[in-house]
């Protein structure tokens, strides 16, 4: 057991940094932020039907379920539209420093929906990111479309695990991710149909921008995704909360290898950005200490 929770931790870093690795990807396609997610969902969506298959896992579900994944499907594809366009508008570090808002934001949208109340210290922690993000609105005054979108997206993040964390408790994983994505997928294919998108330029792709949107549906969707569920069931809830917190930081070590001077941001950037991330860290500590205590 403690083999593989030990096999189980380094699996999940691993994962933390395909998921930072997400960022560089999308920098590195060239399509827009639209026909990009919706690429990136069908290539995920058929490998997660495929898994699905070989386990023998039952797809039907209630009507009311359905309705629930499908809708759940929008705001994550809304959510991966967002963060791309962040990115594809300002940069890898603005977009992963605003995106680490989600944790707090979640925090705020859990009373709403699990009726908890609002706690104090919470707040507090709020009030700091909104401090960090002040000052990386002052430093950076030329990304506030990038900033905007980023923090829009780390709100339809919240909203997507509050939302799955209630569909989670009763349902296999691969079903509610095979549902949502089809819904994701389904609602942009509408879109972009009755726009007049789906020409023949929509489908020209060049062999390097395949490859990447192959790497970003396979390796930091689907396999992602269902690694991570795995390697739950052997680390606590904790431990995976505050690896998590650290895609940011790989996300935009990675963007200044990769890109190098396009990211590199002024110091007092990267001090908001800290006081951020240091913000999100505890208040999952915190948490933890309050749920050990009771």
């Amino acid at each position: 057991m403690p083999n593989d929770k030990l096999k189980s931790y380094f699996h999940l870093h691993f994962i933390v940094f395909v998921w930072g690795f997400t960022a560089v990807l999308g920098k590195l396609i060239t399509l827009d932020a639209l026909p990009l997610v919706w690429y990136r969902m069908l290539i995920a969506v058929s490998i997660i039907f495929a898994y699905i298959k070989i386990v023998k896992l039952p797809l039907k579900i209630s009507r009311r379920l359905l309705l629930g994944f499908l809708f759940s499907g929008l705001v994550i594809a809304l959510h991966w539209f967002t963060f791309f366009q962040a990115i594809k508008v300002s940069n890898i570090s603005v977009t992963l420093a605003c995106l680490s808002t989600g944790a707090l934001f979640a925090s705020v949208l859990e009373p709403v929906f699990y009726g908890k109340k609002i706690v104090l210290y919470e707040v507090l922690f709020g009030l700091l990111v909104v401090f960090g993000l002040g000052i990386i609105f002052r430093v950076e005054g030329n990304y506030i479309e990038g900033i905007l979108l980023a923090l829009t997206s780390a709100f339809l993040s919240a909203l997507f695990s509050v939302i799955n964390g209630k569909f989670a408790k009763q349902n296999d994983a691969a079903i509610i991710t095979f549902y949502e994505l089809l819904g994701g997928v389904s609602f942009f294919s509408i879109y972009l149909l009755f726009n007049g998108s789906f020409t023949q330029d929509f489908f020209r792709i060049s062999l390097s921008d395949l490859l990447w949107l192959l790497v970003l549906g396979s390796v930091c969707t689907a396999y992602a995704f269902l690694a991570s569920v795995k390697v739950m069931k052997y680390l606590t809830p904790y431990t995976v909360m505050l690896t998590i917190n650290l895609e940011p930081i790989y996300g935009i070590i990675l963007g200044i290898i990769v890109f190098s001077e396009s990211e590199k941001m002024s110091t007092d950037f990267y001090i908001g950005a800290a006081i951020i991330l240091i913000t999100v860290i505890l208040n999952g500590v915190l948490k933890n200490y309050k749920k050990v205590k009771n």
